[in-house]
């Protein structure tokens, strides 16, 4: 036989016994009532009600009566009871609030309010009358008591979430019209100012929160006869004194927080202001986001008049932000803020700031409004979901991307009210407790499995509102540009022009015409594009450079579009489309290098596919393609430099991911020219020896010298090189120079002929006698002129010396042969260490282009790569001979070993490194921006802007980037100074 406890935990309550127990002391009439028992079954949290319910009973019994009275009012508040603790808790120490939670016959809420802290509410300035720790608890109770009335009428559904929204605004306002009254009793000469309280935000709005901060903004203006300075000061004690009879907690606890943190200068700036110091600032020095936040703005309390003209002085203004400079870079950094202010661990519980939440539709809302607001007066809505249906009315958002965001900003903004109703605490963080997830399911009406169907539900539409967020702006251009059929409003041309300025392409028009060239039409090809494009006019825009972006996207697509699995990897590949976007909005080499190879997007699908290849596996590709063709020697180099440009690419492409750092960007490009140069060698051999039509008659190996031999070449870079040959026995010397002339020749040739690969220049000058001398000598020339000729710069030039092609045993014995010179035993004089430094000296004076600001400079400028390179070569000139670990070809290997020896401070190295890395991310960066080398950072502001981005500074970051690389340079030309100038 069941037990009344089990009944009890059967029907719904979590504790049985302990609801028997309750029911019991509410007395037997309680007890019998079916309908009470059915409305405390109903409410969110049975157990919640069913305590409230009696701890109100004990304090007043005769609300039984009441209930039973009136079946309506029961319900309401044991809705409110089994969902809001504090609400309960306000209803046991007011009672008497629980009848008057009627909503017939009630004064509205400014007058009642004003009525309670014994104020006038026909007068134009209202004073309470009441002490003020009197009026604070009187304001407090009468306030809650209206929170009480309506929500009880929004639980149980009788008011939607706009009304509910614009009450709880209307309710806020009145509360501030009574602090403001408590202020007037508490300020002297409070009748000399006329002060007007903006409402911002959700309050300006008229779309609240239950417990949210009340954003504010302060106008003020002297009465007559009265100094604007004296006004301005009764006027600040007058808001203080305001906003503390909000916040001040009392016996009754406090309202919430009023924040005027939304005026002119924020926190920094004078709370209150005039009306002509508001607009001053506003017309020279207010931001985009300034601008954003005044769509909200309204008069809520105090000097309404004065208030109207402040909203109306500002609007004028709001409506022209979108046509202001920087406002694309502005909007980029007002979501960055608003992202990085979500702690990690609740990202994925937040319903506001969240992934999929609040603030992703009202961030679009608000973005779409600055930009088609300025023509368009009917979008000049305050309320998300008014300007949200506004902007579906005008054709600017999609009719059902415009539901599904409604409907998902609706069940969030519901969510966030039962969150807050809980305990009136402002908060916007789903909570993980099971018991929490099912009174907010039973609040939102489901019943079969709450915890289950309230998690699904919040995810589907934080999913959907995350997806149609990054489509929402660029859906309509599709239905503008490609005018295909469809019953909706089009957004007109200048509408899609004005919106893709808007969101950072610098020339709209042709952004129109690229997106109609790929949309238009009715082929499948066709159609996945307009499914691509929405998503990726995002992308583009987020990248540096989206104009860029979309064009080069256009002619790759114009060379794959026909190809059956180019659009397929990018609509079923996000991430590969994602990279294509980032990459052809951020470089033009890189889409260069994909316009000659397109089948190479193929790689971005992994990270794998994007690793550095093992240079073994290039060797052997190389001369398989070199056997494949023979003497075709011109084929068979063509077939290389297809290898070179796709390694490239994946080179490229993994370093502007961040998967590789800018040491080992360095070596994979030297080690691909190493066996560019290898296999271009090979084919040049093969034909010089058909030519000859007999056996080649000489070894050749080629040294690599300069960048490539310190494996650090960038993209821009040629291969430094020497040719040294041996005959073979029985050869005669002359025959077999003039074959190695022949050959290094060919070589040079083959590399550097016409073709949509990029070239490898071959450069010879550092050979003995530079250019004067023979291009390829043998290996004893080579060692009878350093034996006699040779100099302290071409010492240093061969510290950067190594094998990088032709016959093995013939390189290592020239690295053999130079190491005395470059690691001279018991190291260089003092006469050569001073003849290096005068060259260094004369260098910096003579080879600095005119009018390049060596500040700048990333190759010859202060504390730039020259400054680095020289530093750690000199050390190695002194100190290698007795120091291996010195003799090396690479600078920061090079200063590694110096620290480990004991020559050069950690700190110093550190500041070496870190210029010489940064440079030489610069110079990289510049030649992946702009498709062509540079040695400068760029003057023109928009290059700069392309190449901070890349290096990872943000839309606004430019001038920081410039700051960072002068701060580092100059530590790093201390360092030279004193290392490389100083004993």
């Amino acid at each position: 036989m069941q037990t009344t406890a089990g009944r009890l935990a059967r029907l719904g309550f979590a504790d049985g016994a302990r609801a028997e127990r309750l029911l019991d002391e509410l007395g037997p009439e309680a007890v019998g009532d079916l309908d009470l028992l059915a409305d405390l079954l109903a409410a969110a949290d049975p157990d919640l009600a069913l305590i409230s319910l009696n701890r109100l009973v004990e304090r007043d019994p005769s609300v039984l009566g009441a209930f039973r009275a009136d079946p309506e009012l029961r319900r309401r508040m044991i809705a409110v009871f089994g969902l809001s603790v504090a609400l309960g808790d306000h209803a046991v120490r007011h009672p008497d609030h629980v009848r008057s939670a009627d909503p017939d016959d009630r004064p509205a809420a400014r007058d009642e309010l004003l009525f309670a802290v014994g104020a006038d509410p026909m007068r134009p300035e209202p004073v309470a009358t009441l002490s003020v720790p009197a009026a604070m608890d009187a304001l407090r109770a009468a306030y809650r008591g209206r929170l009480l009335h309506l929500a009880g009428r929004d639980v149980l559904g009788a008011t939607t979430l706009a009304e509910t929204a614009a009450e709880l605004a209307e309710l806020a306002g009145a509360a501030l019209e009574a602090a403001l009254a408590i202020a007037r009793a508490e300020v002297a000469d409070a009748c000399d100012v006329r002060l007007a309280v903006i409402g911002m935000g959700k309050c300006g709005a008229r779309e609240l929160n239950y417990i949210s901060d009340v954003d504010v903004v302060f106008v003020a203006e002297p009465k007559d006869g009265v100094e604007e300075s004296h006004a301005l000061r009764v006027a600040t004690r007058l808001a203080q004194a305001m906003m503390r009879a909000c916040s001040t907690s009392t016996p009754e606890g406090a309202l919430w927080e009023v924040d005027a943190g939304l005026r002119p200068e924020g926190k920094m700036g004078p709370l209150v202001r005039t009306l002509d110091s508001h607009l001053a600032y506003y017309r020279r020095w207010a931001k985009t986001w300034e601008f954003q936040a005044l769509l909200k703005a309204r008069p809520v309390a105090g000097d309404l008049e004065l208030g109207g003209a402040y909203v109306e002085a500002v609007n004028a203004m709001v409506w022209q932000a979108a046509a202001r400079e920087n406002f694309v870079e502005d909007v980029q950094a007002m979501r960055r803020r608003v992202e990085a202010h979500v702690r990690a661990s609740e990202a994925e519980r937040q319903i506001k700031l969240g992934p999929g939440g609040l603030r992703d539709i009202e961030f679009a809302v608000q973005l779409l409004q600055l930009v088609h607001g300025r023509s368009d007066p009917l979008l000049r809505r305050k309320a998300t979901l008014s300007a949200l249906a506004a902007l579906s009315r005008g054709g600017y958002v999609g009719r059902e991307d415009a539901k599904a965001l409604a409907e998902a900003y609706t069940f969030l903004r519901q969510v966030e009210h039962l969150i807050q109703l809980h305990r009136l605490r402002r908060t916007h963080v789903v909570p993980s407790d099971t018991a929490d997830l099912r009174r907010i399911g039973r609040g939102l009406g489901m019943t079969a499995d709450p915890v289950g169907q309230f998690t699904t539900t919040w995810k589907r539409h934080a999913l959907e509102v995350r997806r149609l967020h990054e489509k929402l702006f660029y859906r309509p251009l599709l239905q503008a540009a490609a005018r295909l059929p469809s019953e909706e409003t089009r957004l007109s041309t200048s509408a899609a022009q004005a919106r893709l300025e808007a969101l950072g392409y610098a020339d709209p028009s042709g952004a129109l015409r690229h997106i109609s060239a790929l949309t238009s039409g009715v082929s499948r090809r066709a159609a996945i594009q307009r499914t691509l494009l929405p998503v990726m006019l995002g992308w583009f825009a987020n990248a540096p450079d989206p104009d860029a972006g979309l064009l080069g996207f256009r002619q790759i697509s114009d060379k794959l579009g026909a190809t059956p699995w180019y659009l397929r990897l990018l609509r079923d590949e996000t991430a590969v489309a994602e990279q294509l976007a980032k990459l052809l909005g951020t470089s033009r080499y890189i889409t260069g290098l994909l316009l000659h190879a397109p089948d190479a997007v193929a790689m971005l699908g992994s990270s794998t596919d994007l690793a550095v290849r093992p240079v073994e596996a290039l060797l052997a590709e190389a001369a398989a393609a070199v056997n494949r063709h023979g003497p075709e020697a011109e084929t068979a180099v063509a077939t290389i430099r297809g290898l070179r440009r796709r390694e490239l690419f994946r080179t490229a492409c993994a370093d502007l991911a961040g998967y590789i750092d800018i040491e080992t960007v360095g070596q994979a490009l030297s080690a691909l020219n190493d066996v560019t140069l290898q296999g271009a060698l090979d084919a040049a051999i093969n034909k010089v020896s058909a030519e000859r039509r007999g056996e080649f008659p000489t070894r050749i190996a080629v040294i690599a010298m300069g960048r490539l031999g310190g494996f650090e070449c960038s993209y821009s870079s040629d291969a430094d090189v020497m040719f040294v040959h041996s005959p073979l026995p029985g050869a005669e010397e002359k025959d077999a120079t003039d074959a190695a002339h022949a050959v290094a020749e060919e070589m040079r040739r083959l590399l550097s002929l016409p073709a949509p690969d990029p070239p490898l220049g071959v450069d010879a000058g550092l050979r003995p006698e530079g250019r004067q001398g023979p291009l390829v000598r043998t290996i004893s020339s080579y060692r009878a002129y350093y034996e006699r000729w040779s100099s302290h710069w071409e010492a240093q030039a061969l510290l950067r010396a190594r094998f990088c092609a032709g016959d093995h045993a013939l390189g290592v014995e020239f690295v053999e042969l130079i190491d005395p010179l470059r690691y001279p035993e018991g190291g260089i004089g003092a006469e050569a260490v001073l003849q290096i430094r005068k060259l260094k000296a004369r260098m910096e004076a003579e080879r600095l282009p005119r009018g390049a600001d060596p500040t700048l400079h990333t190759k010859l400028g202060r504390g730039g790569l020259a400054d680095v390179e020289w530093v750690a070569q000199l050390l190695q000139l002194r100190h290698a001979g007795r120091l291996p670990a010195l003799r090396t070809t690479a600078t920061v290997t090079t200063l590694r070993a110096a620290v480990a020896e004991g020559l050069l401070d950690d700190g110093d190295e550190a500041m070496l490194t870190e210029a010489w890395r940064f440079a030489s991310r610069v110079r990289d960066a510049i030649m992946l921006v702009r498709g062509r080398a540079a040695d400068s950072i760029p003057g023109l502001v928009k290059e700069r802007a392309l190449i901070s981005r890349t290096l990872g500074y943000p839309p606004d970051g430019s001038e920081d980037f410039v700051d960072d690389y002068r701060r580092v340079t100059r530590r790093a030309r201390a360092v030279v100074e004193r290392v490389f100038y100083e004993d």
